[in-house]
């Protein structure tokens, strides 16, 4: 029994290693479904013989309640980046400076956009898998890292400890898969295959996660505690990695010049298209690892490496129509409706075309060829019209767009004020507003209730069950009814209801900010709050009161005074006053008064993602201690927050000299 169950194990893990490492399958799945059920059926019947290696144990069968904390030992750095073919030679020239008489070699690599995370090994052992977080401490993901094929469960030479670094991906065929399933379950979609392979490694169900078919890139070697003083360099390491199992990427190239290093990068360049993958750049590091020692690190990003981005994709395709949708404010915002494209690693239908003066600047016509790029690499817009292309396809009718005078929802007026690039439905009534105004109220920035997203108003609103704000309140006199529509159920519906419930003691901010007054954002929302102390006494301010306050002027004022001079909107918060909503601002316990630290004229900006604070917390805690919370760096800030993808408010910190700190020190600061 002990020798059929080891010899199952080895066969199993062979295999596996070969058709998800080495892409050469060597056996048909029928043929390894029949091997992995006799392990199953052995494995139950004698417990004892389960080992950590087993290929039983990628699945795990118990769902978590959260994620523990895990602490790097060596930091998980992240990269500054270089965007074109001379920030390339100067970085590889400064490296090459630094070492007189040396020979200095680079590799360049891949940049895979995926999930970073590390891998421990101990005596062989696969004991933790972890999410980068800020660079120091991740979250331990183990039992989902277990359902990724490609990650070895055992070494194949085990060393007391060893330590990796991969990116965890999804890849495009199972990506397109996933979002087609998701589609068909009236489920939302996922934005592109990072957002999916994030979200697949952060279930607390590893059944789920093993679903989601991931894969992994390994590219870099973090610890060893023996058999290291072979490996002198990246080069080495990679393929020291490959001899242990690991599916590292394919190309990786080794350069002596920048000529070298910037042929490698184009030579990525033209694959990345073809790639089963997405890449969002490629890497140069400099291969010695003693050179490395030398240069060192900033607080931030290692010297001796660097991430060159490629341009974003742009592509043609038609476009077939445009669509009005009418947000919350009564906007009329036209939108692209386009031949689907498969852009940047999603496929693309939809794109924003901004507003009527974008269109007419660019000469947009439906029926044109219209270049498209993602925003940013994620939001789908329309950048261009390829003129040309009305000679050579004089078949294809083109339409020039209006906006329309009447509402495409209501039928309600549409009007275009004065010094407003926005077309408006002034239709107080109009569903559209309505609907979009309860999803602004609900949401996280605002009321943050749980459990009413868009979808679950939606249906909602078609069962007559909510229209205005106030019926949300009023919602736990139809348990009954919420308890038979679908995909609801007893336990949802408590939980929906208490959720509504709590949020009747938000803080007054919330209430402002969730009501949709034009031009108010949450900040104004925090600045009338905590200078007026009460919902009356907003309601009552006048203009030039208003318009002396922070970062308000005229058109400000005006909008607040209009708001609340409309009889609706103030019996709707007469309403909620009644249905037991908060109406006054809660002082905060002061820094003196708490003995925390005061950040008195404090400008903090935060970017990314903190390993457990979230924003609005952390946001909290600084305008607690009398700090402020910006959106942009300046030469004013005094502080940027950084969790993990950072983006380009870290770049522009570095440049002028802001200080920059990860969770860890913000809370040793508090």
């Amino acid at each position: 029994m002990l020798e059929r169950v080891a010899e199952l194990r080895k066969l199993l893990n062979d295999y596996s290693y070969k058709y998800y490492v080495l892409d050469r399958p060597e056996i048909s799945d029928f043929e390894y479904d029949s091997l992995y059920r006799e392990l199953v059926k052995i494995e139950q019947d004698h417990p004892e013989l389960v080992t950590p290696d087993s290929p039983t144990q990628r699945v795990g069968g118990q769902v978590l309640e959260g994620f523990e904390k895990f602490t790097h030992k060596v930091p998980l750095q992240s990269l500054d980046n270089v965007f074109n073919e001379a920030e390339v030679y100067q970085f590889c020239n400064k490296i090459k400076e630094s070492f007189p008489g040396e020979d200095v070699e680079f590799v360049v690599e891949k940049k895979i956009d995926g999930l970073s995370v590390s891998l421990t090994y101990e005596d062989g052992f696969l004991t933790v898998g972890a999410t980068r977080g800020d660079g120091m401490v991740g979250e331990n993901v183990t039992a989902n890292v277990k359902t990724v094929m490609s990650v070895p469960l055992k070494i194949n030479k085990p060393v007391k400890r060893l330590v990796v670094r991969g990116e965890i991906y999804m890849p495009k065929s199972a990506f397109m898969s996933l979002n087609e399933e998701q589609d068909l379950k009236g489920q939302q979609t996922f934005a592109n295959p990072r957002n999916a392979a994030a979200g697949s490694l952060r279930q607390l169900d590893s059944k789920i996660a093993a679903k989601r078919k991931l894969d992994i890139f390994v590219f870099n070697l973090q610890e060893i505690s023996e058999d290291g003083d072979d490996i002198q360099s990246h080069s080495d390491a990679l393929e020291y990695l490959i001899s242990q199992g690991f599916k590292v990427s394919s190309m990786f190239r080794v350069c002596k010049t920048p000529e070298q290093v910037w042929a490698a990068i184009q030579e990525i360049g033209e694959q990345r298209k073809s790639l089963e993958y997405d890449i969002d750049g490629a890497v140069i590091k400099t291969n010695n690892f003693k050179q490395r020692e030398f240069l060192g690190s900033t607080s931030k990003f290692p010297r001796w490496a660097t991430a060159y981005k490629y341009p974003p994709e742009k592509k043609f395709t038609r476009l077939k129509d445009i669509e009005i949708n009418v947000g919350r404010t009564g906007v009329l915002t036209p939108l692209a409706i386009l031949e689907p494209v498969f852009l940047a690693g999603s496929t693309i239908s939809k794109a924003t075309l901004h507003n009527m003066d974008f269109i007419k600047e660019r000469d947009i016509k439906i029926g044109d060829m219209v270049q498209l790029m993602k925003a940013g690499d994620v939001i789908p817009a329309v950048v261009s019209v390829d003129v040309s292309a009305r000679e050579k396809e004089k078949n294809i009718s083109r339409e020039i767009f209006e906006m329309p005078s009447m509402c495409p929802v209501c039928g309600g007026k549409v009007i275009r004020e004065k010094e407003e690039v926005a077309y408006r439905c002034i239709n107080p009534e109009c569903p559209a507003k309505s609907y979009r105004g309860l999803v602004h109220f609900t949401s996280k920035d605002a009321m943050n209730i749980d459990g009413l997203g868009p979808q679950v108003l939606k249906v909602l609103c078609d069962e007559g069950l909510i229209s205005k704000i106030s019926d949300i309140y009023r919602l736990h006199q139809h348990r009954e009814k919420l308890i038979n529509l679908d995909r609801m159920g007893e336990k949802s519906v408590d939980n929906l209801l208490s959720s509504i419930e709590k949020t009747k003691q938000n803080e007054l901010y919330r209430l402002i900010f969730g009501l949709g007054i034009r031009q108010i954002g949450a900040a104004a929302s925090k600045v009338l709050a905590k200078h007026f102390g009460s919902m009356e006494a907003v309601m009552e301010a006048d203009c030039e009161t208003l318009e002396n306050l922070e970062d308000f002027g005229k058109i400000t004022a005006e909008s607040v005074r209009e708001f609340f001079t409309d009889v609706k909107n103030i019996e709707l918060i007469n309403e909620l006053r009644e249905l037991g909503l908060n109406m006054t601002y809660s002082v905060p316990i002061s820094a003196s008064e708490s003995g925390a630290a005061s950040f008195d004229g404090m400008i903090f900006v935060l970017t990314g993602t903190l390993p457990t604070l979230k924003r609005a917390e952390a946001q909290k805690l600084i305008e607690d201690r009398g700090g402020k919370c910006s959106s942009s760096v300046s030469a004013k800030t005094n502080f940027v927050l950084a969790g993990e993808e950072a983006g380009s408010k870290l770049d522009k910190a570095q440049k002028l000299g802001i200080k920059i700190i990860n969770e860890e020190e913000f809370k040793a600061m508090l």
